[in-house]
């Protein structure tokens, strides 16, 4: 798809040091547990303490998260808000079913229910910035993030001045383990630091929130510019090669969802077939698997564009990290069915 649409301002609580100070002197944040979870913030700041107290992990770290993409934007009206989520609130989830089987159907406290809600950010987020535009949430597993980020750029086309757009996922500990006994995760623990050298059935788990703010024209704010996307569900290994072949033009650097995953690793080879020579990057050893895990790529892809620099502490595995870069490809994919490509440029 030909696309062209600019990050002005963006955010992310992650399980690394990624919401505060400098990124790319920020340590590496590592775990042999195969669970990465957030590094939240001080919440304080952006949410009243009345509010604060009866909010869930996920409402407190997508709301906050959004509200510092929109003051690192310096726009001062958001128009439509559009997210991505493959799991919503499960804390709250949780929550309301234990207490369906607790109280035997009788006498429910609503509050869970209606924070379990996938809009249940979106609409925090309005209220918050009392916007009253276009507001959705895309809940498509592995697709989530990426149908947000197509429908912000239909929007962009379409005459808006700006979007907010962004994903938000969260573990709990009985979704991990639920998981965990389909085969998502690895069954021996697993340093995360060694993630790409032992390969194996499934891989380590994460979370997080991204936000990002998009406008479809360049001001002298924009960090980076979107100008390739591409969404295949299912595909061959052909087929992702076709795909990749359509990007190839002028690449300098190649960013990875490779999650250490050994049935879906030859997928990522054809990008080291069709990109000899290339650096690639992997990124999932910094924010685990999750079904938004692509929104952190393209931020951490808009970070180095934009700073023109890599953060080499965050990748100890790799011998030699490429300088600079000006135009990324991203290419990620959801246990082998969904498959997102996209390329971000320098402006």
């Amino acid at each position: 798809m030909k696309v062209k649409c600019y990050i002005q301002g963006m955010a992310a609580i992650s399980p690394q040091s990624t919401f505060e100070g400098d990124v790319f002197s920020a340590p590496l944040v590592h775990t042999d547990s195969n669970l990465l979870t957030c590094m939240e913030p001080d919440y304080k700041p952006f949410i009243p303490a009345n509010s604060l107290r009866r909010m869930t992990r996920v409402l407190k770290i997508g709301l906050t998260t959004a509200l510092q993409s929109i003051r690192d934007s310096g726009v001062e009206a958001i128009g439509p808000i559009v997210t991505g989520t493959g799991k919503g609130s499960l804390q709250d989830t949780e929550k309301f079913i234990r207490e369906i089987e607790q109280y035997k159907e009788t006498a429910l406290n609503p509050t869970p229910f209606i924070q379990s809600t996938y809009n249940s950010v979106n609409g925090l987020i309005a209220l918050q910035v009392k916007g009253t535009a276009y507001n959705n949430t895309f809940v498509h597993r592995g697709f989530s993030f990426e149908n947000a980020l197509l429908d912000s750029m239909m929007l962009l086309a379409e005459g808006a001045s700006n979007t907010l757009t962004g994903a938000f996922e969260e573990m709990t500990a009985e979704h991990f383990y639920i998981k965990s006994r389909i085969g998502f995760w690895k069954a021996a623990a697993t340093d995360s630091r060694q993630l790409y050298e032992q390969l194996s059935p499934g891989s380590i788990a994460g979370e997080g929130a991204t936000f990002f703010v998009l406008t479809g024209t360049p001001t002298s704010q924009s960090k980076a510019a979107l100008t390739g996307f591409k969404m295949l569900y299912k595909p061959t290994a052909e087929k992702v090669a076709a795909g990749l072949s359509a990007f190839k033009e002028g690449i300098d650097l190649v960013l990875t969802g490779r999650n250490g995953d050994s049935r879906y690793e030859h997928f990522y080879q054809q990008a080291d077939v069709l990109f000899p020579g290339v650096p690639q990057l992997p990124f999932k050893h910094l924010c685990g698997e999750h079904d938004t895990a692509g929104a952190f790529g393209m931020w951490l892809g808009v970070q180095i564009l934009h700073r023109q620099q890599i953060p080499a502490g965050w990748f100890p595995m790799l011998k030699d990290i490429p300088a600079t870069a000006g135009r990324i490809l991203l290419y990620n994919h959801f246990y082998g069915e969904q498959h997102t490509m996209m390329v971000l440029e320098r402006v």
